[in-house]
């Protein structure tokens, strides 16, 4: 008999989610000053073990103090208290549930009014029209700094293990920097690192051979990475297929594919191609050709937010159904399929002819009902895109004078 989305999967290791539901990452910037998590992040990770998923996928934890994604980030590095990553741990496996931290690394994605680093592959800054001056110029990586991030992944990855995380999931999608290796429209190097595909996935395959090193057979590693780029001339579906391949040596039990980056958010359903994307389940038609050759297990995420697309996912051959949007307005939505199989939560979008503004309102509504949840409120379904927008932008800014003051800790 076929999988349905509740019955159990047991991963290459011998480890057990209880069921096919996963909570993908969403980017929460939700840690304290000291960019460690806190009763926030606890109270939104244990509602979601309440809520019935068999496993979370925690929002980007940062591999070095001086590259974030955003203001409100956690790190884990070597210097970071590691009580308050044990707790998360301990609350989010409440409920039988198994907990990944996602593990990150911006490269040119890093805001200029962040200060810190801005590294690359190559010296090619972020192409958003008007928006571009959002981002500076990055610097390219030096055989020193190449060899600094896999080190760091690899700590970051044994301190999760030491905190009581059961994996991670080695973030190489969404345009961040082992995404900017492996794609040929951001990787121009000519060293071992670029080049021909072999040499871009070089960097991915180094910090997953090192991380298992560190972390040993038992600890699950997954990767999450692109189906494609939605951008002419950039990473594709082959590529995505080969990388794969490659990545089967290291025991990795878990792919997540998805897509996009910041200059074509196609993980929000809008991409720079002319590819139309379906509104919800949006890589499903894309990842058909992998899901039938992959010799890892895959999962899929994207805009999945009723019971029967997500069971169309399983049958469709991935191991496990991400879902992330839906449960910030429906933390307990696992739960509530299991008594009502027929409800579709009500989740609101953003079609602002901007793309980039139209991607930054939909995270900013989001991570305002991730802030409710985390302070014990219930979210709501009708906040305005632009107040939510306003509001993201107004924390952001208090966040970033605080972050930069501890950039200017670090320069002394």
């Amino acid at each position: 008999m076929a999988n349905t989305i509740f019955t159990p999967y047991t991963l290459s290791n011998g480890a057990v989610i209880s069921n096919l539901l996963v909570k993908a990452a969403m980017e929460e910037n939700l840690a304290n000053t000291l960019q460690q998590p806190d009763d926030a992040l606890f109270n939104l990770y244990e509602a979601w073990a309440k809520g019935g998923v068999g496993l979370m996928i925690t929002g980007n934890v940062m591999i070095d103090p001086l590259a974030m994604t955003g203001p409100g980030g956690v790190v884990l590095d070597p210097n970071s208290a590691l009580e308050p990553f044990t707790q998360w741990a301990k609350k989010a496996k409440q409920n039988n549930a198994r907990i990944w931290m996602q593990i990150n690394h911006p490269g040119r994605q890093v805001f200029k009014a962040m200060g810190g680093k801005n590294l690359a592959p190559s010296a090619i800054a972020l192409d958003l029209g008007k928006h571009s001056s959002m981002f500076s110029q990055p610097k390219a990586m030096t055989t020193a700094d190449i060899e600094e991030v896999i080190q760091r992944f690899a700590t970051t990855a044994q301190l999760a293990q030491q905190a009581g995380f059961d994996g991670v999931q080695i973030h190489a999608a969404h345009g961040y920097l082992l995404a900017q290796f492996l794609s040929p429209l951001t990787n121009i190097r000519n060293d071992q690192w670029g080049g021909k595909l072999e040499n871009r996935a070089k960097l991915l395959l180094e910090v997953v051979k090192q991380v298992r090193l560190k972390c040993g057979a038992d600890f699950d590693i997954a990767v999450k990475l692109n189906s494609a780029d939605f951008q002419r001339g950039g990473f594709d579906v082959d590529d995505a297929e080969k990388v794969i391949n490659m990545l089967a040596q290291f025991q990795v039990e878990m792919v997540e594919l998805s897509g996009g980056s910041y200059e074509a958010p196609a993980m929000q359903g809008r991409s720079a191609d002319e590819r139309t994307l379906a509104r919800e389940a949006y890589f499903l038609s894309l990842t058909a050709q992998l899901v039938q050759r992959s010799p890892i297990p895959l999962m899929l995420t994207g805009g999945i937010h009723r019971l029967p697309v997500a069971q169309q996912v399983i049958d469709a051959g991935f191991a496990l159904c991400g879902i992330a949007s839906a449960l910030a307005f429906y933390p307990d939505l696992a739960n509530r399929w299991q008594i009502q199989p027929e409800f579709v939560p009500s989740i609101p979008t953003v079609n602002w002819q901007s793309k980039p503004l139209a991607g930054l309102a939909t995270m900013a509504v989001i991570k305002r009902q991730l802030r409710r949840i985390s302070q014990g409120k219930q979210p709501h379904t009708n906040d305005s895109p632009l107040w939510s927008l306003l509001i993201d932008q107004y924390k952001t800014k208090q966040r970033t004078k605080r972050y930069r003051h501890i950039v200017g800790l670090f320069n002394h």
